[in-house]
């Protein structure tokens, strides 16, 4: 799997439906199963073509609307906290862009896996009033110069143990700060264009973990995938675990989508139906 573009190129990552039919050699699924999955592109179809090792069956609660809400931004939270941030019991979070749809995952999932404390961070009063219906401790303004202080007044002075970063540029840098000994600081995303500059030896006297994340070196362990995705289902299906669906479009009305989202009219997953 690879999320590389080449043209000519057709959206769409994440799947959900029945399936329609099997290759000779399938034995885990056949014709009618509902399943979801997560594929590199080409999900803008009526038909996709999956490998069955990356299919997960759909829990009857649960419609196929919710189901394909899940795979891309749920794994990424998942593994981000538990694979590669290695969260224990009782460690403090740092969520940056809790109200976006990696960050309200982690948010919740952050508590379910026992974090003893979650500080979110967002751009505005109402990205952070959800932040802490979902379940933060803490909300603070990121775009406020002092919002590394209100970090560490959280803390009560004593930092981070675990912080999940995607902007880049200076909010890398004073995150960094907020790290305490043994920290380890969880990058998956460069959302500001700004790539961080840093000097490995300026961890040293923490020692402090800076780790990248990229999801499809996930989905090539059918071993992690699956388990994580499965457990992903049962939370939601339990109500443990709160998605926000903003709507569901015909798939014909995808260009009209594409233009809510890039003019920032959007709230939680868009969906797609054939």
């Amino acid at each position: 799997m690879s999320f590389l573009l080449h043209f000519p190129f057709i959206p769409g990552a994440e799947v959900a439906g029945i399936v329609e039919d099997t290759g000779d050699s399938s034995t885990r699924f056949q014709k009618g199963d509902r399943v979801v999955t997560l594929i590199g592109s080409g999900g803008y179809a009526e038909y996709v073509v999956a490998n069955e090792r990356t299919l997960i069956p759909i829990p009857n609660e649960l419609e196929d609307a919710t189901a394909v809400s899940l795979p891309l931004q749920g794994l990424t939270a998942y593994h981000l906290l538990k694979t590669m941030g290695r969260l224990e019991k009782g460690e403090t979070v740092l969520v940056h862009a809790a109200a976006g749809g990696v960050g309200s995952l982690a948010v919740q999932l952050a508590k379910l896996f026992g974090a003893g404390k979650v500080i979110a961070t967002a751009s505005s009063d109402e990205k952070l009033e959800l932040a802490l219906e979902l379940g933060a401790d803490h909300a603070i303004n990121y775009t406020k110069p002092d919002w590394r202080e209100d970090v560490m007044n959280a803390t009560e002075g004593k930092g981070i143990d675990i912080a999940l970063e995607m902007a880049g540029g200076d909010i890398f840098h004073e995150t960094v700060k907020c790290m305490r000994p043994f920290g380890r600081l969880v990058v998956y995303g460069v959302a500001s264009g700004n790539p961080a500059q840093m000097y490995p030896s300026g961890l040293m006297n923490r020692n402090l973990s800076v780790i990248g994340f990229f999801l499809p070196q996930i989905m090539k362990k059918p071993v992690l995938f699956e388990k994580s995705l499965q457990e992903l289902l049962k939370l939601v299906r339990t109500g443990e675990l709160k998605l926000t669906i903003g709507g569901v479009f015909d798939l014909d009305d995808a260009s009209q989508v594409h233009e809510m989202l890039q003019g920032r009219k959007t709230k939680g997953k868009m969906v797609l139906k054939p």
